[in-house]
C-alpha cells in the first residue's frame, strides 16, 4: 500500500538528488527514508531512481511516477488547506514568490505593504531570479509562483497577465535620436546601445527591437553589458548612446541631460503575469495575492489599449 509519506520522500529525493539531503529536508534518518523508498519500489515492482548515477537521477519508469506522486501530494494539500480554512477564518500560510531582476525594484514596493497589511498571517517570501531560474524552481517546487514576462511556451504552467508595460527609449540629449519626437523600431540600428547581460528576458526583447545592424560601441576600447538597468541608464547620462527601459522604470525626474522617447504605434512592450504551475495547491493563497498585484498597477498603466500595443516575446 502506498502511503502519503513514501510520495513525499519520493518528491525530496527528486527535488535534492541526494538521499541525505532529502532526509534532512523531511525531517527523518536516511536508513528511515531509504527503507521506505525501497518498500514502496518493491510494492510497485520498479525501481523510482537510478542509484547508479551522481547525482541520483530518476528512471524512465520512475520519471511518470514521480509526476504523478506530485498531483496526489498537490491535491492532498489542497484538501488539507481548505480544511483549515472554515468560513470566516483569516488566509494564512507560507507563500514563495520570485520576480526578474528588471521588475522587482519598481514592482515590488507598490504591492508589498497592501498585502502585508490585507493578510497579516501569510508569510510571503519574495527572491529576485532570472526567468530560466524562476521556471526551474516552478519546476522542481521550490517556489509557488512567479513574477516574470510571458507568454511562456510551457502548458505546465498557469499564466495570469497582470498589466502591459510599453517601453521607452532612453537617449542622451547628444544622440542623433533625441531629436525625434517619436521613434519607430526601426530607428535603432543597435549602434550605441547598451544592454542588459546574458540571461536577462528583457536582454532578448530589446534585441528583438533594435537590428543590431551595427556594431558600434559608445566607448571604442570598452565593451560592457550589466545586470541592472540602473546601471545602463546612469552609463548613458554619462557616456552617452541609449538604452530601452520598461514604464515603471521611469524615474519621478528625468536627468537634465537625458531624453525619454516614446515608440510610434503599435508600441513595443512586455507583458507581466503572475505564473504558476497548473496543479497548485497553494491556489486560494496565490489568489489572494493576484489581488493585491491588480490593485496596485499604477493608473498610467491601467488604461493602455491593447491594440495600441506589440507585446515583444522573451525569445531572442
Amino acid at each position: 500500500m502506498i502511503t502519503l509519506t513514501q510520495l513525499e520522500y519520493v518528491l525530496a529525493v527528486d527535488k535534492y538528488r541526494n538521499f541525505g539531503k532529502a532526509a534532512k529536508a523531511t525531517f527523518v534518518t536516511q536508513p528511515t527514508l531509504s527503507m521506505q523508498l525501497k518498500k514502496l519500489e518493491d510494492d510497485i515492482g520498479f525501481s523510482i531512481f537510478d542509484r547508479t548515477k551522481q547525482p541520483i537521477l530518476p528512471s524512465e519508469g520512475g520519471k511518470a511516477f514521480i509526476t504523478q506522486a506530485r498531483v496526489v501530494v498537490d491535491e492532498w494539500k489542497r484538501l488539507s488547506l481548505l480544511g483549515s480554512k472554515g468560513e470566516g477564518k483569516e488566509l494564512s500560510g507560507d507563500l514563495h514568490i520570485a520576480v526578474i531582476p528588471t521588475l522587482a525594484p519598481y514592482w515590488i514596493p507598490l504591492f508589498l505593504e497592501d498585502f502585508s497589511k490585507t493578510y497579516p498571517k501569510v508569510q510571503l517570501r519574495i527572491d529576485e531570479m532570472q526567468t530560466h531560474q524562476i521556471l526551474k524552481a516552478l519546476e522542481t517546487d521550490e517556489i509557488d509562483a512567479g513574477l516574470l514576462v510571458t507568454p511562456l511556451d510551457n502548458k505546465a504552467l498557469q499564466e495570469e497577465p497582470i498589466f502591459y508595460e510599453p517601453f521607452y527609449l532612453w537617449v542622451r540629449k547628444d544622440h542623433e535620436l533625441a531629436d525625434r519626437s517619436k521613434v519607430a523600431e526601426g530607428d535603432l540600428d543597435g549602434s550605441q546601445i547598451w544592454l542588459l547581460n546574458e540571461g536577462h528576458c528583457f536582454r532578448n526583447q530589446m534585441i528583438q527591437i533594435c537590428s543590431l545592424s551595427k556594431k558600434k560601441t559608445i566607448l571604442k576600447n570598452v565593451t560592457f553589458e550589466s545586470g541592472n538597468l540602473e546601471t545602463l541608464k546612469r552609463l548613458v547620462e554619462r557616456s552617452g548612446g541609449y538604452t530601452l527601459i520598461p514604464h515603471l522604470a521611469l524615474p519621478e525626474k528625468i536627468p537634465k541631460d537625458i531624453e525619454v522617447k516614446s515608440f510610434k504605434k503599435p508600441i513595443p512592450s512586455r507583458e507581466v503575469s503572475l505564473v504558476y504551475r497548473r496543479l497548485q495547491w497553494k491556489t486560494p493563497l496565490i489568489q489572494a495575492f493576484r489581488l493585491a498585484l491588480l490593485r496596485s498597477v499604477p493608473e498610467s498603466l491601467r488604461h493602455l489599449k491593447k491594440q495600441d500595443l506589440e507585446v515583444v516575446g522573451i525569445e531572442a
